[in-house]
């Protein structure tokens, strides 16, 4: 009997031991949970594909200080795609721009300067008076743009997210998650002209003039770790110290996200270690390229009959190292039938990639250029041309 319960008292005691452990597992993948130990929230991706390589509380809604600035940037890169601005635009600074506490670049009242050195301030600085006077020039009021901001959030499908303002300063109910901000990262990484400011460690604005102001990196990962080019640091005394680091080695760039590190010694370590395991462990093989015609389709009542149908992006394929790409099953599935107007980049479709009948690739196909509505004199020749081939 004593034998029985002495059984019973270890397999309790290691049913008990067990449990943490097993609770600390589910919130970590790909990597071992020691792997972060001083932070309140990371996660690594793969930026092409979107695939999660780890992540340890990646929901936990947390203030982002200055990586706020990745969402106001990313809204500049969309305006800038768009034509709705330029590089060379000057852009007057308004009294509320120049009164922004924290980092900045001492922008004065009235001063001008162009969209092209406002990034650089951005980007580079960090400078919250030059995100101010960017949201002010794109929308009109800051209040206007922090609006864009929530929209672009949930056109994201970001669920632990909430911004109210363009900069990162503490206020009440603003907030994200390291996952949320790795998919904005993901989305700002398009812009591939992003990387031109963010991976320069150094630069000046007013140049060749008496108020000549050197710019430094906040983001140190940029001198010292090989392949950094990105993206964003953050700091105030809530968030602690935050960074949103990108790095790209042979084709494959790493998004890798860390929140509320108590230091910026730690802060890196951490994330420089969790990027070092990523690429230990995958890397990437493309299929198709963007923009890449896949097919061809019929549209209904459109100014062209038929349209070509191209890759989004490139079709690829994130591997374990040593992973093998053979036999593979591409298949391309479009929506049918397509009705005009139909919009440059709208999606039709996808290329889809199987292995052992599981998908591990998707692609979203698009149709490239703008498709008008077909006048009735083009629908009226259609149709009898077609009258005189039967």
């Amino acid at each position: 009997m004593k034998a029985f319960s002495a059984c019973l008292i270890c397999a309790v005691l290691l049913f008990t031991a067990l449990v943490p452990a097993a609770a600390a597992s589910v919130q970590t993948a790909g990597t071992p949970a020691e792997k972060v130990q001083q932070v309140k929230s990371a996660i690594v991706i793969e930026e092409e594909t979107g695939k999660v390589l780890y992540q340890m509380n990646a929901d936990k809604e947390l203030p982002p200080a200055s990586m706020t600035k990745i969402m106001t940037l990313l809204l500049i890169f969309k305006a800038l795609s768009r034509h709705q601005i330029s590089l060379n635009e000057k852009v007057t600074v308004s009294e509320h721009a120049a009164s922004m506490g924290g980092s900045q670049v001492f922008l004065e009242p009235g001063e001008t300067m162009t969209v092209d050195e406002m990034l650089k301030a951005i980007a580079i600085a960090s400078g919250n008076d030059a995100s101010v006077a960017m949201a002010e020039y794109i929308s009109g009021s800051e209040k206007a743009f922090v609006q864009k901001m929530n929209q672009e959030a949930k056109s994201l499908g970001l669920t632990h997210t909430t911004f109210q303002n363009p900069t990162g300063l503490p206020v009440r109910d603003h907030y994200t998650s390291a996952h949320d901000m790795a998919i904005m990262a993901r989305e700002l990484a398009r812009y591939d002209q992003v990387f031109h400011y963010t991976s320069k460690y150094e630069d000046y604005l007013r140049q060749n003039t008496d108020k000549k102001f050197w710019l430094v990196n906040t983001n140190k990962l940029i001198k010292t770790y090989p392949g950094a080019d990105g993206l964003k640091t953050g700091f105030t005394n809530e968030a602690q110290y935050c960074l949103t680091a990108t790095a790209k080695r042979n084709g494959m760039r790493v998004i890798a996200v860390i929140m509320g590190a108590p230091s910026p010694k730690e802060r890196n370590k951490e994330i420089a270690g969790l990027m070092d395991e990523a690429f230990a462990n995958y890397t990437t093989k493309q299929i198709l390229g963007k923009n890449i015609a896949v097919a061809s389709a019929k549209v209904n009542k459109g100014d062209h009959g038929q349209v070509p149908i191209v890759t989004g992006n490139s079709a690829v394929l994130l591997l374990k190292k040593g992973e093998s790409a053979n036999g593979l099953q591409k298949k391309v599935d479009i929506s049918r039938p397509l009705q005009a107007p139909i919009k440059a980049g709208t999606v039709v479709g996808y290329y889809t990639i199987s292995k052992h009948n599981q998908v591990i690739s998707k692609t979203p196909l698009i149709v490239k250029e703008n498709i008008k509505r077909a006048s009735w004199w083009q629908l009226f020749k259609r149709s009898a041309g077609s009258i005189l081939v039967h």
